[in-house]
């Protein structure tokens, strides 16, 4: 199996560089100074118990990576870029290779199966760092993740099966479930909170009512959708078991995903993906949604101006979330 990591950051070189240790044939689809740091030393990984150096195959674009019919795709990249990656994946000629979704929100997997018809969801539970190309940081233990693998929308095949083993092998817990996308949209709940914390500052206490609306209006959603979801939070047993959340000292830690994109000034974050789905669930299906209609926005302008980590007050939200009232 020639594993093909489309998406080389936090996630994507963390899961290359740990597959690629264990024995996996790698290839990683990278950009700018992360490809070029790649191909010089390849990835250096650094979690609470050790950090390791690991070499792997890194290139530009998919019509570089050799995909043949052995291959398995794991996208790796943010959802906003997930429509483009798709196209180029199709003229490199990936017609019905697995496609599997490493990546937050529920939306990549509809998008995916318009163009291929053998689509897996995977819900990532990883909480790693992506600052300096060249290097990821994974806070996590005794596992470097928690990953749950299934064919979308529903079910499993020996595809899952044969992923979930390499994971495991590779220091990542896996397990298929027929219901993958239950976890997601549990997953989803929490990655609601990804723009609060980039926007008021991880730690800022007057958050917290924020992030219990954005996901209370959530809820709301899924149930007039009928959406199943799975809670995964931190409560969950298999995240006591594989994934608990360890510092390590002297990293800074400077939030999740949506605040490394800003802090890496990439131009861009998720938060369409993410607050958006349920802004889009909520118009759909005839449920108020100004909470995470206006974080849908703050996520926006705060790419779009360049905006510093902790820097819209709490009454510009307010007022954005009255407005979309």
């Amino acid at each position: 199996m020639r594993v093909v990591v489309y998406g080389a950051g936090a996630i994507g070189g963390t899961v290359a560089a740990a597959l690629a240790r264990s024995g996996q044939e790698v290839v990683a689809i990278a950009r700018g100074e992360q490809l070029a740091a790649i191909r010089e030393s390849g990835l250096q990984v650094r979690t609470p118990q050790e950090t390791f150096s690991q070499t792997f195959e890194a290139v530009e674009t998919p019509d570089q990576a050799g995909i043949d019919t052995d291959s398995v795709i794991l996208l790796a990249m943010k959802g906003q870029h997930t429509a483009h990656a798709l196209e180029d994946l199709r003229a490199a000629g990936v017609t019905d290779q697995p496609i599997f979704c490493l990546q937050n929100g529920v939306s990549n997997e509809p998008r995916a199966l318009r163009f291929f018809p053998n689509v897996h969801g995977v819900t990532v539970m990883m909480p790693a760092i992506f600052l300096r190309p060249g290097e990821t940081v994974v806070q996590s233990l005794p596992k470097l993740g928690l990953f749950y693998i299934g064919r979308f929308p529903g079910g499993h095949d020996d595809v899952d099966l044969s992923l979930a083993e390499a994971l495991t092998e590779a220091g990542i817990a896996a397990f298929v479930k027929d219901d993958v996308m239950a976890s997601k949209y549990g997953k989803l709940l929490m990655n609601l909170s990804n723009v609060v914390g980039a926007a008021l500052g991880q730690d800022a206490p007057e958050g917290d009512a924020l992030r219990e609306a954005a996901k209370a209006e959530a809820r709301a959603v899924y149930d007039a959708a009928g959406i199943a979801w799975e809670d995964v939070g931190m409560d969950h047993p298999d995240r006591k078991a594989y994934m608990n959340w360890t510092r390590i000292p002297g990293v800074e830690t400077v939030g999740t995903s949506t605040a490394q994109s800003l802090a890496r000034g990439t131009g861009s974050v998720e938060t369409d993906w993410l607050n958006g789905e349920i802004a889009y669930l909520g118009r759909l299906h005839g449920v108020p949604v100004p909470v995470n209609a206006a974080l849908t926005r703050v996520g926006a302008q705060m790419a779009l101006e360049g905006r510093e980590i902790g820097s819209v007050p709490l009454n510009d939200i307010e007022a954005m979330i009255k407005a979309s009232s």
